[in-house]
């Protein structure tokens, strides 16, 4: 259940890289009201301080990235609601992403990443960049006219993720059913407190990592604590390969990085199955049969493939009508579950009164039977041993 004192639900958007986490986490953040995006991404150690692996520095294990920075932040997020600035925290090291202006937005929110006036001084708009995506300054339309939202001075968001792999009218289409979650006398409208007078609207943080569910030792139960939801993408190795070669490089804290040969081969897939194999029917991660009810139990993950089946590829639209559909029942669950007990257990309160009034008359009633029961034994002995005596004097 949600504590009610939180400000903010953070919902994980996790699976390898390739898999569309950021491209759903920014749809979401278009669909959904409210609502801003944390990237792992901006989580990331200095280059001297990733560690190496088979000659090659090695960006795709936990030991890359500052975990402890990340907890502290999802921590701070949820109880104020609000973006993290590094001269109000106690962290390891000045904020890896250099966040501001917690609260407000000079840029909409949107699928597209917002520009930076920081990022055009370091290279020309559609430079191309490190691993696979390319820096983007021109300031990109909104899909929607929805309220501003906290936003970043984030590298991350100064990766391009292509164009939109659906269209305007399907995303439209969802939007109109959350547009309806969130009426008046839908659950959605309760959820986030849209009509509370003695609650602010309730946020929704969306973090999208590569890098999220691992359970201990891989990952401290610390982080895994601080997400209220988990979504997990699953995408073949073949499709991983092709979207990541596809790519031109990433942009970093020192510049840009750009994937050295056979680098998916040797560092992201099998750094990907070490972090995520136990989630797989005999540590098989390319067979793709996912153990769902012992990872929704162990991790409280949910994974975007139906009960027995082994596709690892679906459709974007599939997956972003299961992602919609998940965070609003899970939200349901989460802010709402606890009226639904508390309604639930006053009936139950009525109805074990009831029980225990029927029990007790039952009780009673058993009692008085057994005692009718023993005056009419002591009756019949009596009648019989007259009987008897009658019976004697006869003969």
């Amino acid at each position: 259940m949600l504590d009610p004192n939180q400000k903010a639900v953070v919902i994980g958007i996790s699976g390898c890289s390739s898999s569309g986490k950021t491209t759903l986490a920014r749809l979401l953040r278009d669909i959904f009201p409210n609502t801003f995006i944390l990237h792992e991404d901006d989580f990331y150690k200095p280059e001297s301080e990733i560690p190496m692996k088979d000659g090659l520095t090695n960006w795709d294990c936990p030991e890359a990235l500052s975990i402890p920075d990340m907890t502290a932040a999802l921590e701070h997020i949820r109880a104020t609601g609000e973006l993290p600035v590094s001269s109000t925290m106690n962290l390891t090291r000045p904020f890896l992403s250099r966040r501001h202006t917690h609260g407000s937005s000079t840029t909409s929110s949107s699928y597209y990443p917002p520009s930076s006036s920081s990022a055009a001084n370091k290279a020309p708009p559609k430079q191309k960049t490190g691993p696979g995506k390319t820096i983007t300054t021109a300031k990109s339309k909104s899909l929607s006219n929805s309220p501003k939202q906290p936003t970043l001075d984030s590298k991350e968001d100064l990766n391009s993720v292509g164009p939109c792999p659906i269209t305007t009218d399907f995303i439209n289409k969802i939007k109109a059913r959350v547009a309806d979650w969130l009426q008046p006398s839908s659950p959605g409208h309760r959820v986030l407190h849209l009509s509370s007078q003695q609650q602010q609207p309730l946020k929704i943080c969306i973090i999208d990592g590569f890098l999220l569910y691992s359970p201990p030792p891989l990952l401290p139960a610390t982080l895994l604590s601080q997400m209220d939801i988990k979504l997990f993408l699953l995408v073949s190795k073949a499709k991983a390969l092709q979207r990541r070669e596809a790519r031109d490089g990433y942009v970093t804290l020192e510049g840009f990085w750009k994937d050295p040969p056979g680098y998916v081969e040797k560092i992201v897939w099998p750094e990907y199955v070490r972090a995520h194999e136990w989630m797989f029917e005999g540590g098989d991660v390319e067979g793709g049969k996912v153990k769902a009810e012992e990872v929704s139990k162990r991790l409280g993950v949910l994974v975007n493939q139906k009960e027995g089946e082994t596709k690892m590829d679906r459709d974007f639209g599939e997956t972003l009508e299961w992602a919609v559909e998940s965070i609003m029942r899970e939200l349901e669950k989460l802010v709402l579950g606890h009226e639904d007990k508390k309604e639930g257990g006053q009936k139950d309160g009525e109805k074990e009164k009831e029980e225990e009034a029927i029990a007790l008359n039952s009780f009673a009633m058993k009692k008085k039977w057994a005692a009718a029961q023993r005056e009419r034994n002591a009756r019949e002995l009596l009648i019989k041993e007259a009987q008897e005596q009658q019976q004697q004097q006869k003969e």
